[in-house]
């Protein structure tokens, strides 16, 4: 198989890349799709593939419907459609068909999040990590660059229980630390080390922490940790635990809705092991969502270098 990429891309297309490499030694991968080909960047692996690829049209409850079918006869069905509709219009099939019915659907949830930004909130997906959250027996993936997602597809093909993977649209890193090349779904990766504050973020929220720690660094010397907690479920406890023993401030950030994504669940976690770090929860406030390309909404709320540096000054009172 070969490697993919080593240049910045869509994670997307490092998915679709991915994807087609699995499938030329594995008859078993079929994809799924809700008129989400081109959408999807999977073009390219259903001209190669013509027979492992299914078109439901837009239709995502019979998408996921179709996706349990095949897993529940041994095929490794990736259902891939528009985060926003999968995870509310087929929010029922996930529950019922896949998770209670323990088949191992790999749900590709893609322009995740306010990728979709000027068509407003019918397609921004601020809701899918809490609905998730709170259903038994599914894994919670958001990758934050090339690298990652690589990995999560190839681990997620092989899993024996449902898993839902999420992806924006925007060109990503190739890979935030080059060595940290020790991925597993599950297991959180640091991105950096750091002493005077952690930033815990996932999926495409990661970056803007990196280059926020940069500007702590330079104009203040602040030290951050940053960790990419690209598996929002199970979460990685024990990392977290050791990482919030330092007494230090912790921020989270998501590309999400502050209720029942990342920040709670990290906040649970904390908590309720007796941890009494400052804590801030950065992600999309309980309010209609303003409307604009992800980067200007990312701006207006906080998710950004600038955003991100005044927040932790604020939280760490400088």
């Amino acid at each position: 198989m070969e490697d993919i990429k080593t240049i910045d891309a869509a994670n997307l297309e490092v998915f679709s890349e991915v994807l087609q490499n699995l499938a030329e030694t594995d008859r078993d991968i079929i994809v799924v799709t809700s008129d989400s080909r081109g959408s999807g960047k999977l073009v390219p692996f259903g001209q190669k593939y013509p027979e492992q690829i299914v078109e439901v049209g837009i239709a995502e409850q019979n998408l996921v419907g179709v996706a349990t079918g095949l897993a529940s006869m041994g095929k490794k069905a990736f259902a891939v459609s528009p985060a926003c509709f999968l995870t509310a219009r087929a929010l029922e099939q996930i529950k019922n068909d896949v998770a209670y019915s323990d088949n191992p659907v790999k749900l590709i949830g893609i322009s995740a999040g306010v990728s979709y930004g000027a068509l407003g909130t019918t397609h921004h997906s601020l809701h899918d990590y809490a609905v998730l959250r709170a259903i038994n027996n599914i894994t919670i993936v958001a990758p934050a660059d090339n690298f990652e997602t690589a990995e999560a597809i190839k681990q997620a093909a092989e899993m024996q229980s449902p898993v839902y993977l999420r992806f924006g649209k925007k060109t990503m890193p190739a890979n935030l630390n080059p060595d940290a090349t020790d991925f597993k779904i599950g297991k959180g990766r640091v991105i950096q080390e750091g002493n005077d504050l952690t930033f815990i973020a996932t999926g495409e929220a990661v970056l803007p922490c990196v280059e926020a720690a940069k500007l702590l660094k330079k104009e203040h010397n602040i030290s951050c940790k940053i960790i990419s907690l690209h598996t929002i479920k199970p979460l990685d406890t024990e990392l977290l635990l050791d990482s919030a023993s330092n007494g230090k401030p912790v921020i989270t950030v998501e590309e999400h809705s502050v209720n029942g994504g990342l920040g709670e669940a990290v906040a649970s976690l904390l908590f309720q092991n007796g941890f009494t770090n400052k804590f801030k929860i950065v992600g999309l406030p309980d309010d209609h969502t303003v409307s604009g390309s992800q980067i200007e909404i990312f701006n207006h709320y906080g998710i950004s270098a600038e955003g991100l540096k005044n927040t932790a000054l604020n939280t760490i009172n400088l």
